[in-house]
């Protein structure tokens, strides 16, 4: 089987709808940019679903599409972060930067656990897997209501779920990585 499936090409898609969608929120076509962030995201659901359906699951779809999500959520939080763009919801820097520690603080456990007892595969926890739904519904919710051109309070809400849910998937990451180390000793 070819390893650039269906799955993978619409993983490369999201990919490279990430520059878009920077650009058109530094250009201020906020409601372009909301439908690449959607059109990313039904991406990113019909990848898995194809992958499954016709059991085209691969070595380089495990590792895009991890990345894609990641990259595609990172550019989205900083991009709605800066504060050089008038924009009417702005994310705090904050929160961005809690969310990429959060990332680089997996990773790094990761390799630490895999550095120091070898190889062993972290699933995504139910966790996890919340904090990417928040993060998703936080920055569509931001780039919606900036498309409408007003603050709101579903932001803030937004922003303080997913302050929540970071902390929480941080420190429960830590929690299992600590165990399997612990279990190995």
């Amino acid at each position: 089987m070819s390893a650039l499936t269906v799955a993978n090409q619409l993983t490369l898609l999201r990919m490279l709808l990430i520059p878009a969608l920077v650009i058109l929120v530094l250009y201020g076509l906020n409601g372009w940019a909301l439908v690449v962030f959607v059109v990313a995201g039904l991406t990113d659901a019909l990848d898995g679903i194809l992958a499954r359906w016709w059991g085209q699951r691969t070595t380089l779809g495990a590792l895009l599409d991890p990345m894609a999500d990641k990259l595609l959520l990172i550019s989205t939080f900083v991009v709605l972060t800066s504060p050089a763009l008038d924009l009417p919801n702005r994310l705090p820097i904050w929160l961005t930067v809690l969310v990429i520690s959060r990332d680089v603080i997996i990773v790094v456990t990761v390799a630490i656990v895999n550095l120091s007892i070898g190889r062993r595969t972290f699933q995504p926890t139910l966790l996890g897997k919340l904090a990417t739904f928040v993060y998703i519904l936080t920055a569509a919710v931001t780039m919606y209501f900036n498309w409408l051109g007003q603050p709101s309070v579903f932001v803030d809400t937004a922003i303080y779920a997913a302050l929540g849910v970071t902390l929480a998937s941080g420190l429960h990451y830590i929690a299992h990585a600590t165990r399997v180390l612990s279990d190995v000793s």
